[in-house]
């Protein structure tokens, strides 16, 4: 696959008519590019003030061409890049006089995806380049640059070299089935077994946390009709953005609102009350709300005292990883508050959506929940990484079934190649044209 072959040019950032913006150009074409501008040729890795003009000789503005000549770039081809005034006109016409000498537009994530062609970055490098673009938080941004940077890369090629020595040693057992010893007991293959599924372990709940911050986290707010779920969702986003009524089932719909807690979004997600029923439209509300609670990073149920321990079943379908927290609500109305407590992974906490009271124990735990794992260290991640590697947890279990109870080092080493590719498609090293194509075109233009 080889997009090298032409050159390319987009406006690669814009700050207003007071601003500085900038045309990137990336291809072979580049040094005439750069020498037809200056009007000279340019000296590598150097800022050189340039009068940009038209093919009649006008002036088009004056600026900044540094040149950087491939591989020694950001997409390791020759890479030109034109600085001026933030005009959206004036960059404009750049982009047409680079154009008019054989450039032609890029097309979106262009440039990042020739870096990742012509390996300057593997694919979990090249995602998180978009998302420090897009990040809208500031501990999701130094999360995505540690993930640009490599780290995340670097922990799933320590498990891909785990992985690729157990199907090795493996391997090279089943070479030997004239032997009367049986190599696939040897105890070091177990060992060896049980020591990748930890780590890949370890990682996919550091990869999850990746996810939350570089999307935010999902809570879904849950509960039965009038339990107080929109009063909640208004107290915490701190408007009335939920109908609030006494008529049971005015919510019928999934109604979200993103707040932000110590840098990491939260998109709270305001859900039909569960209960049977025949209304048509309710049942869809309802189907929305406990498809809403299986996706979910954090599911709170909203309750009241006589119904709490009964309603707890509503966490039935909540992902395994994702937490859950009891809200016991309308202490207004004369209940009496308990400590807040937490027992089998599940926190309860008393409150009153309508006063206030007791909210502030709710933020705090949602600012811890939505902040573990952003500290030191944290990368970002999305959630095809998370698919990848669920998929190398099933063949691991496999491959483990299969030599626990057959001794087939056949199956158990076909789970492992079926592993090793899944592992791959996170960095790229298994890669089809379509995820590409998928990917980058998901990126802004001139990246």
């Amino acid at each position: 696959m080889n997009h090298g072959a032409d050159t390319i040019a987009a406006i690669a950032t814009g700050a207003g008519a007071a601003g500085v913006g900038a045309v990137r150009v990336s291809g072979p074409l580049v040094p005439a590019i750069a020498a037809s501008m200056l009007g000279r040729e340019p000296r590598p890795r150097h800022a050189h003030f340039a009068a940009f003009r038209d093919g009649a000789g006008e002036l088009i503005d004056r600026g900044i061409l540094l040149y950087f000549p491939g591989p020694a770039s950001y997409t390791g081809e020759h890479v030109l890049e034109l600085q001026g005034h933030g005009s959206a006109v004036l960059l404009d016409a750049l982009l047409r006089r680079c154009i008019s000498l054989g450039a032609r537009l890029a097309r979106p994530g262009e440039f990042t995806e020739r870096a990742f062609l012509n390996g300057k970055l593997d694919l979990a490098q090249a995602e998180a380049v978009a998302d420090v673009v897009s990040a809208t938080s500031e501990a999701g941004a130094r999360a995505a640059l540690r993930s640009m940077e490599g780290v995340f890369s670097a922990r799933v090629d320590d498990l891909l070299g785990e992985l690729i020595a157990l199907r090795v040693h493996i391997e090279a057992a089943i070479d030997f089935p004239e032997e009367e010893i049986d190599f696939l007991a040897d105890p070091v293959i177990g060992e060896q077994l049980a020591a990748l599924r930890t780590h890949l372990d370890e990682l996919l709940v550091e990869t999850r946390r990746g996810v939350r911050l570089n999307d935010g986290i999902a809570v879904a707010i849950v509960g039965r009709p009038n339990a107080g779920k929109s009063s909640l969702l208004n107290a915490l986003a701190g408007s009335d953005r939920a109908i609030v009524t006494d008529i049971a089932g005015t919510t019928r719909d999934v109604l979200r609102e993103a707040i932000t807690l110590d840098g990491v979004t939260l998109e709270l997600a305001d859900t039909a009350g569960l209960r049977e029923s025949d209304d048509v439209v309710e049942r869809e509300g309802i189907r929305r709300a406990r498809a809403q609670l299986e996706r979910c990073d954090v599911a709170i149920l909203v309750t009241d005292e006589a119904h709490a321990a009964v309603d707890v079943a509503f966490f039935e379908g909540t992902p395994s990883h994702a937490a859950r927290i009891v809200v016991v609500n309308k202490i207004d109305l004369g209940s009496s508050p308990a400590h807040d407590e937490s027992a089998d992974g599940v926190a309860k906490l008393w409150l009153s959506a309508l006063t206030g009271e007791g909210l502030d124990a709710l933020r705090g735990l949602l600012r811890t929940l939505a902040t573990a794992g952003a500290g030191e260290g944290a990368f970002s991640a999305r959630r095809r990484h998370v698919v990848a590697l669920e998929i190398v947890h099933e063949h691991l279990t496999r491959t483990a079934t299969a030599l626990h109870d057959s001794h087939a080092g056949e199956l158990a080493a076909e789970e492992l190649r079926q592993a090793q590719q899944a592992l791959g498609e996170i960095t790229g090293t298994y890669s089809s044209d379509d995820l590409l194509g998928a990917i980058f075109s998901s990126f802004c233009i001139g990246k």
